[in-house]
């Protein structure tokens, strides 16, 4: 099933079931009025909600006109927002850049950052900056929602405690990043308020291209309306979804609604090298400081800027028919 939040006038919105194809909703206030409410209770809710799913397709459910822009994120706030680095191809490019060597812990265990997650941005919100030279970026991925998780749950236990999917734009600010963690404090500043997909899914819906922990599928970027990205997902991913819950569960439980991310998703060339854009028949990029990493790499300085005020992004996933899975994150960069 397809679950989406609706403004309604409070902060946390009106939880509606999505038909498949996106173009309708059913409001389910008699199940659960929020997204948490339903995760909270997802055992009993989620039967109920795929019921409602079900009769939505039939045609028996009395329906309203879904439009992607009355949207909020699916969770318009949450418990937990753990952003992972799944994805090692990029974390070695950042670190080849600045002429750092990549230690071998890094294949072994996940890097993940404790996100801001009091406000996210809903799909189609401008990204407010106040500042062109904070060195404003995208970052394409991948999320999952998770039920309660244990401390020290095993693999299966994760896996299991996967309960939707949906894509995120994770903002940076590339500027403020240095400065930060040369304090060994970690993000704050430098990650402003993400944005998620439109719709969340089920695991179920995604048939053959998700394996229980990766999803198969490109993840299309596209900055001002050229392609920039056509990353897939489920390639190149060091550490799927249960090894990263597991990671993030090591040393304390998750609660229901905890938000976890993949981090930038990034594939390699062919041969192993750092992959071309999209323009040169390559995968191209899911963040703009990739490719300026590979420009640095080259000649020894970045050529492609960061976006500016007016700059449009947006972040889309198409199943094998070309349907629009969780539709589109499009945002435009506003002066604060």
């Amino acid at each position: 099933m397809k679950l989406a939040t609706l403004r309604d006038g409070s902060r946390d919105g009106r939880l509606v079931v999505v038909s498949r194809d996106l173009t309708r909703a059913t409001g389910v206030p008699h199940i659960a009025r929020t997204l948490q409410a339903a995760l909270d209770d997802w055992a009993h809710v989620a039967p109920r909600l795929r019921d409602v799913a079900e009769m939505l397709e039939a045609g028996v459910e009395p329906t309203e006109r879904f439009h992607e822009r009355t949207a909020l994120s699916p969770l318009p706030r949450a418990y937990q927002w753990a952003d992972g680095s799944a994805y090692v191809n990029h974390v070695e490019l950042v670190r080849k850049a600045r002429g750092a060597e990549m230690p071998e812990s890094f294949w072994e265990v996940p890097l993940m950052y404790q996100g801001g997650s009091d406000t996210f941005l809903a799909p189609r919100a401008p990204i407010q900056v106040a500042d062109e030279a904070y060195g404003i970026d995208c970052e394409g991925e991948v999320a999952v929602i998770v039920g309660d998780v244990p401390m020290g749950a095993d693999i299966d236990t994760c896996r299991a405690a996967i309960a939707l999917v949906m894509l995120v734009n994770d903002v940076s600010l590339r500027g403020l990043i240095p400065a930060e963690l040369a304090k060994g404090f970690g993000f704050f500043q430098s990650k402003p308020s993400s944005a998620f997909s439109p719709v969340a899914v089920t695991p179920e819906v995604l048939g053959e291209v998700w394996d229980g922990g990766k999803l198969h599928l490109p993840l299309e970027v596209d900055l001002n309306g050229e392609a920039f990205g056509r990353a897939n997902a489920g390639v190149d991913m060091t550490f799927d979804f249960p090894q990263l819950i597991a990671h993030a569960a090591k040393t304390r439980a998750l609660c229901a609604g905890s938000i976890i991310g993949s981090g930038t998703v990034s594939n390699k060339g062919p041969d192993g090298d750092p992959g071309k854009p999209v323009s040169e028949g390559g995968a191209g990029y899911s963040c703009i400081a990739e490719i300026r990493m590979i420009e640095t790499i080259a000649s020894g300085k970045p050529s492609t800027p960061f976006m500016r005020f007016g700059d449009t992004v947006r972040i889309e996933m198409r199943d094998a028919d070309g349907h629009s899975i969780f539709g589109a994150i499009e945002q435009t960069v506003e002066k604060a």
